[in-house]
C-alpha cells in the first residue's frame, strides 16, 4: 500500500469497526437481558393486577380461540374459575408462584403465577417469541444507527487524517517546487514532533550535496584553468619544433593531435562546469535560434570543407527565450559531433523549425549512428563507445553530456533517432519566448 493516508484510514476504520462490533455485542446482550427482565417484571405485575381485578366469581372456561400474545388464567384447588378466550382448558403455569415455560396453542410460552393466602393461583402467560421480538427491536434500534454511522466516520476520519499529514504535504511541495539549484534548508513553521528527524535528515542531505557541488564546480574549474598555461606553453614549443622538423613527421603529427585533444577536453570541462543548473544565472533573452544557427554553422564549414562534408541549414526565423552564448555551445557540440562521426563525402543537415509550442533544432547525418540500446548512455560524462575508441575519433566524451546540461537549463526536451540521412538525429524542442511563463 503506497499511500500512508489510505493505510492509516484503513486501519483506524478497522480498530473502530473491531471496537464498535464488540461495544454493539456487548450492549446488544445486555440490553437482552435488561429487555427481558422488565419483561418479567411487566408480566409479575400483570398477575398482580389480575389478582386485585378479579372479582372471585366462577366462570366457565371459554374453548380454544386463537392464541393472543397475553392470556391468564385464575385456578383454586384445582378448578379453572376464570379464564381468557385465547387461554387453554389445562393449566398454563405451576401452581408454585414463580416463572416456568410451556407450549401450547402452536406457541411457546412464559408464565408467571402469583398465589393468593386463599390458595387462589393466579396465572399470566405471554408468547416468549414475541417478547423476543419485541426486545430486540427496541435493543436494534439503538444498535443499527451505531452501524450505519461507520461510512460518515469513514470520512471524518479521512478528512482528519489527511489534516493531520497537512505538514508532510507541506514538506513534499517545498522540496518538489524547488529548483535544481536550491539546496537551501527546509523549513516548516512549528513541524509537528514526528517530522522534525525527516526535516533534519533532508536539512543535512542538502548540506552534503551543496558541498559536493561547490567541491566538484570549484575543482573543474581550477583544474581547467591550470592547465591552460602549461598547454599554451607546449603549443608554442611544438609550434617552435615544427620550423625544425618537416611537416609530415609522424612524432610531431601526434604530439599536435595529443595537445588539441588535451586543449578540446580542458574547454569542454570548463563548458560543463560553467553549464551546471545549480550555478547558472538564468537572465534569459530573446533569441532567434535560426540567425544563430546561420552564425555557427558559418563558422563551421571550413573544418566540414576540409573533410569533403556537405552542411546545410533549413528554416526561418523562430524566437525563443534562452542563453544565446550556452545555445552555440549547444549547436557547435552538435555539429562537432556530426563532423567526427560522418565518414568523408557525407551530409549533415541543421534544421531550425517552428512548431505550435516549441522551437524545434533537428541536426541529422549520414555517418553509422548510434545503436538503439546506447542512446541514454551517450549523456553520460566520458562515456564513449567501444566503436568509437576503435575508430580513433578524437574527443573525450563531454559534448552531449554538456549539450544535455544546457536543454536542461532551458527546460527542453531532447531525443535522439534515426535520420533520414541514414545516420543519428538529434532532436531538441525548446520552449517558445511566449510559453515560458
Amino acid at each position: 500500500m503506497n499511500s500512508i493516508r489510505t493505510y492509516l484510514v484503513i486501519m483506524l476504520m478497522a480498530a473502530f469497526s473491531l471496537v464498535s462490533f464488540l461495544a454493539a455485542l456487548n450492549g446488544y446482550l445486555s440490553s437482552m437481558a435488561e429487555a427481558e427482565k422488565m419483561l418479567d417484571t411487566q408480566l409479575a405485575e400483570a398477575s398482580d393486577l389480575l389478582m386485585l381485578s378479579w372479582s372471585g366469581e366462577a366462570a366457565e372456561p371459554s374453548p380454544n380461540s386463537s392464541s393472543d400474545i397475553l392470556v391468564f388464567q385464575v385456578w383454586r384447588d384445582g378448578d379453572l374459575l376464570s379464564a381468557s378466550p385465547g387461554a387453554p382448558v389445562a393449566p398454563i403455569g405451576d401452581f408454585s408462584e414463580g416463572y416456568r415455560y410451556g407450549n401450547f396453542s402452536g406457541y411457546r410460552w412464559l408464565s408467571y403465577t402469583r398465589l393468593a393466602g386463599d390458595g387462589t393461583a393466579y396465572m399470566v402467560a405471554e408468547r416468549a417469541d414475541l417478547r423476543h421480538t419485541v426486545a430486540e427491536k427496541v435493543v436494534l434500534e439503538s444498535v443499527v444507527p451505531l452501524l450505519l454511522w461507520l461510512p460518515v466516520s469513514a470520512v471524518l476520519v479521512w478528512l482528519l487524517v489527511g489534516w493531520g499529514l497537512r505538514p508532510l504535504h507541506e514538506l513534499s511541495r517545498q522540496i518538489n517546487t524547488r529548483r535544481s539549484d536550491d539546496l537551501a534548508p527546509v523549513t516548516l513553521d512549528n513541524p509537528p514532533v514526528e517530522l522534525l528527524r525527516l526535516i533534519d535528515s533532508t536539512n543535512s542531505l542538502l548540506a552534503r550535496l551543496s558541498a559536493a557541488f561547490e567541491r566538484e564546480k570549484h575543482f573543474a574549474a581550477h583544474a581547467a584553468h591550470e592547465l591552460r598555461t602549461p598547454l599554451s606553453v607546449l603549443k608554442v614549443h611544438l609550434h617552435n619544433l615544427a620550423e625544425e622538423l618537416p611537416a609530415d613527421e609522424p612524432a610531431l603529427i601526434h604530439a599536435n593531435a595529443g595537445v588539441e585533444r588535451m586543449h578540446h577536453l580542458v574547454e569542454q570541462v570548463l563548458d560543463l562546469s560553467r553549464t551546471n543548473p545549480e550555478l547558472i544565472v538564468a537572465n534569459f533573452q530573446d533569441v532567434d535560434l535560426h540567425s544563430l544557427a546561420q552564425r555557427i554553422t558559418a563558422e563551421a564549414w571550413p573544418q566540414f570543407a576540409e573533410k569533403n562534408l556537405g552542411l546545410s541549414l533549413e528554416g526561418d526565423e523562430a524566437i525563443l527565450r534562452g542563453d544565446p552564448a550556452l545555445l552555440e555551445t549547444l549547436l557547435g557540440n552538435l555539429l562537432d559531433n556530426a563532423r567526427k562521426y560522418t565518414p568523408a563525402g557525407g551530409e549533415v543537415r541543421v534544421v531550425v523549425e517552428r512548431r505550435p509550442n516549441a522551437v524545434r533544432l533537428l541536426v541529422e547525418d549520414s555517418g553509422p549512428g548510434i545503436p538503439t540500446g546506447a542512446r541514454e548512455r551517450v549523456f553520460e560524462r566520458f562515456y564513449r563507445s567501444v566503436s568509437e575508441e576503435g575508430n580513433g575519433v578524437v574527443g573525450a566524451g563531454l559534448g552531449l553530456a554538456i549539450v544535455r546540461h544546457i536543454v536542461e537549463v532551458h527546460k527542453a526536451r531532447i531525443e535522439l533517432g534515426e535520420s533520414d540521412l541514414g545516420g543519428l538525429a538529434v532532436r531538441i524542442d525548446l520552449p517558445l519566448a511566449d510559453n515560458r511563463g
